[in-house]
């Protein structure tokens, strides 16, 4: 099972949400007796952690009041589509040099103690182990390693460190950047996307 999650909210204009799409398509295509779950950020009403809410996730299980357990609802329904699926998708774009606020509100809901990571001997251990990730990051500008802006790309090294704390300690980061020039009408839409897909189907090949 693949979860396909995204964080732009520019709707068919998106690059990331393109590139998502399409390697959700190929995915199946390898996996054809499979699924994906599709989590639409854009779409999904995500409120910010509260004192209450913290409070409810700190509680046991059993010992949850009805409230509480409301409260939990939409985490418990996030964390069960990535215990779910066995591979993820990410098509995130850069917003002011970080991830979207929908993905890092998501982030918060998911990050939750004896549920996708514990305390083991006094130190936090990922729960989700075994599971793949590619990340599809689409930025206005070119932050990609060398480049002079390098220092300013702040979503690779905050996804990586999140996915790794959770267990997912290999993602793989593939950068569409650039995509100033396709809101500019300086490149065609489709010459612009192409070496991406190719880079996606290239991908998806190496991990046969």
């Amino acid at each position: 099972m693949l979860l396909q999650l995204d964080s732009s909210p520019m709707g068919d204009h998106s690059v990331s949400r393109t590139l998502s799409k399409h390697f959700a398509q190929k995915w199946l295509e390898r996996n054809p007796s499979s699924g994906v779950i599709i989590r639409d950020l854009a779409k999904t009403n995500i409120p910010p952690v509260t004192a209450a809410w913290i409070t409810a996730a700190y509680t046991d299980e059993l010992a949850r009041t009805p409230e509480q357990k409301q409260l939990l609802s939409l985490s418990d329904q996030l964390v069960s589509e990535l215990q779910t699926a066995d591979e993820y998708v990410f098509g995130v774009p850069m917003h002011n040099f970080s991830i979207p606020s929908t993905l890092k509100l998501w982030i918060d809901q998911i990050s939750r103690a004896g549920k996708t990571f514990a305390y083991i001997d006094g130190r936090p251990v990922g729960l989700l182990k075994g599971k793949k990730a590619t990340v599809l990051l689409a930025s206005g500008g070119m932050y990609d390693r060398g480049t002079a802006m390098e220092s300013f790309n702040h979503v690779e090294p905050y996804l990586r460190s999140v996915l790794g704390f959770l267990g997912v300690t290999d993602p793989v980061f593939l950068a569409a950047g650039g995509t100033a020039a396709l809101r500019f009408g300086q490149v065609d839409r489709n010459a612009f996307l192409q070496p991406h897909l190719d880079s996606i189907e290239a991908q998806l090949t190496s991990v046969l």
